[in-house]
């Protein structure tokens, strides 16, 4: 029996990361939400944020509130 060969593992893409926010997260700090949102509206991922899961599902209820409300834009650039 041959020895299975192990692929050579390619390196990890580091992502830039959002610094960690250190305000309320609600719907009303619409300024603070916009930094963990991109340019085109798209809420940023959990690996360049840095969140937990816990954290995630937060920021991203608000951020949904957020829009429901005219706060922020569904699509576009800010």
């Amino acid at each position: 029996m041959a020895k299975k060969q192990n692929k050579k593992q390619r390196p990890k893409f580091v992502l830039p990361r959002v610094q960690p926010f250190d305000f309320e997260v609600s719907y009303k700090n619409y300024d603070e939400l916009t930094k963990l949102v991109n340019d085109r509206a798209r809420i940023i991922g959990r690996k360049r944020s840095g969140l937990s899961a816990k954290e995630q599902k937060l920021v991203s209820r608000e951020i949904k509130r957020a829009r429901h409300l005219a706060l922020l834009p569904f699509k576009g650039n800010m």
